[in-house]
């Protein structure tokens, strides 16, 4: 019963794919005219970022309404795989006994065990402590870079780390309570921690590991690799309980929107971020991604004080420091 629900599912989503992946060529057709070298692209670009995964907090607690934490995670890695597999089979003669190891750290170290990790912390813990603890991930880029990569770093581009940090903590806090906040912990948080450490590698591995490849060819040939592991993991799986839920086919639209949009075009994205930029300027996405979580809450009638403001602006000063680099 199990197999049949999900081939079902697959027969779906593949025909829904077959119109996303034209869009998905005119997207990548426009990201060609986009000059990463230039300054204004870099912060519209990093600032898009935070927008996308701003809301991936939001679709992924809406997915797992239905599925499970592990069901939300191989989901979102299958269709994203089959989003990229017209890119991947063309690239697959560029895949070389040099990269490949380069190409699994990116396939599982940066988009699988992080996505598994976040949804099993997201069942026992609020969407602010999520977003806080992943803003943890330019510390880690820059711990992991300066012991394992050789990577140097100035003064300021630290400072603007560590500012930034203090902005994104300084945002969460005065925004959800610094009560309910610490009433929240638990060792759940453990998971987004180790995440972010995966981000690190994965951050430094595209920025000093790999070279000759552009973003898409990069980002759909370490899919390659996921996409087999996803759909065993899902045929095997029992999705009885998706389907006594009543809006499970809704939510397996969130997670569609997860996928194509939260990690197809947006890693497709950043990896050309990273490698135009600096490995930390390209991590201080993180930073920006709960000024868009309290954007939502404006959406949704809340009013922003000028604390919050404050904290935002901190933040933009921390990103603007680790982007000098005279």
């Amino acid at each position: 019963m199990a197999n049949y629900y999900f081939n079902k599912k697959l027969k779906h989503t593949h025909e829904s794919f077959v119109i996303n992946r034209l869009y998905l060529l005119l997207i990548f057709k426009e990201m060609n005219k986009i000059n990463l070298q230039n300054k204004g692209w870099q912060w519209i670009t990093l600032i898009f970022l935070s927008l996308v995964w701003g809301s991936s907090f939001i679709l992924m607690k809406k997915g797992l309404r239905s599925y499970t934490h592990d069901q939300v995670a191989a989901l979102r890695m299958f269709i994203s795989f089959l989003a990229f597999l017209p890119f991947g089979i063309k690239n697959l003669k560029k895949i070389t006994r040099e990269n490949i190891y380069s190409l699994l750290v990116v396939g599982f170290v940066g988009s699988v065990i992080p996505a598994f990790l976040f949804t099993k912390a997201q069942t026992q813990i609020d969407s602010a402590l999520a977003g806080v603890l992943n803003s943890m991930t330019p510390l880690f880029t820059l711990i992991i870079g300066f012991l394992f990569y050789n990577s140097k770093t100035r003064i300021i581009n630290t400072l603007g780390i560590f500012l930034g940090l203090i902005g994104a903590l300084g945002l969460i806090v005065f925004t959800s309570g610094s009560n309910s906040i610490l009433n929240n912990i638990n060792y759940y948080g453990l998971f987004i921690v180790v995440a972010t450490i995966c981000y690190g590698i994965n951050v430094n591995q595209v920025k000093y590991k790999i070279k000759n490849l552009t973003s898409i060819e990069l980002t759909s040939m370490a899919f390659m690799f996921v996409g087999p592991f996803a759909a065993t993991y899902l045929l095997l799986s029992d999705f009885s309980f998706a389907k006594s839920t009543n809006d499970y086919l809704l939510n397996l639209g969130y997670i569609a929107i997860l996928a194509v949009v939260g990690t197809v075009i947006a890693l497709i994205i950043f990896n050309a971020l990273i490698q135009n930029t600096t490995a930390l300027f390209s991590s201080s996405v993180t930073y920006i991604i709960p000024v868009f979580a309290i954007m939502w809450g404006i959406f949704d009638g809340e009013k922003v004080s000028l604390i919050q403001i404050f904290w935002i602006s901190l933040i933009f000063i921390g990103v603007y420091l680790v982007n000098q680099r005279k």
